[in-house]
């Protein structure tokens, strides 16, 4: 990818450019129509092997509110992240996050024998903020003016919201943190900074 490119930018656009074409066929409150573009069912999942819709449902937002938080917290935390491991590995954390996160989602609801309509990338963005912490535990607690505490007191913060409000898949935010933090395992590796002594 071309060292110009920001694969953040990139992502945050195509989510924008979504949201605008479920506007314009029907808004984004109106179930079905988020349906028709791909949102998470997990009956259309299990039973009309719609498994596409586990990738799908990560570029769909319920309303502007929805898609301006993930798209802030993308914007500032996923440049640290990608210039830390590397555009390809980032894309690769925030894609594989996501799906692994929509799957964990979607187990629970088939356990549970519930039916929820589910978007959002906040289960990617979360994958972004799990991988992180691992790239700055690696660094000491810190590195690009970013601390370990701070990314989990706002990984703490945006699960403790989560969990006060209805409506909100937590399943999705706790299974990104814990896809993101293994794939930054993965994928990343602490640059070691080498010295040569004169004898």
């Amino acid at each position: 990818m071309d060292g110009k490119i920001s694969v953040s930018v990139v992502l945050i656009c195509l989510n924008v450019l979504a949201f605008l074409g479920v506007e314009i066929t029907g808004g984004s409150q109106d179930l079905q129509n988020m349906l028709s573009w791909g949102a998470g069912y997990a009956p259309l999942v299990e039973q009309g092997h719609e498994y596409y819709r586990l990738f799908t449902c990560m570029f769909l937002h319920f309303g502007m509110e929805h898609l301006v938080n993930n798209m802030l917290a993308l914007y500032f935390v996923g440049g640290h992240l990608e210039r830390a491991v590397g555009k390809i590995n980032f894309l690769l954390i925030y894609l594989a996050g996501g799906v692994g996160a929509s799957c964990l989602s979607y187990y629970r609801d088939i356990q549970q024998g519930s039916a929820h309509i589910s978007a959002g990338a906040s289960g990617a963005v979360f994958a972004v903020i799990g991988a992180m912490i691992y790239v700055l535990l690696l660094n000491r607690g810190r590195l690009q003016g970013l601390t370990v505490r701070q990314m989990v007191f706002m990984a703490v913060l945006s699960l403790y919201y989560g969990f006060t409000t209805t409506g909100v898949d937590n399943t999705a935010h706790i299974g990104g943190i814990f896809c993101g933090f293994l794939l930054a395992v993965i994928f990343y590796r602490r640059k070691v900074i080498r010295t040569e002594k004169i004898k």
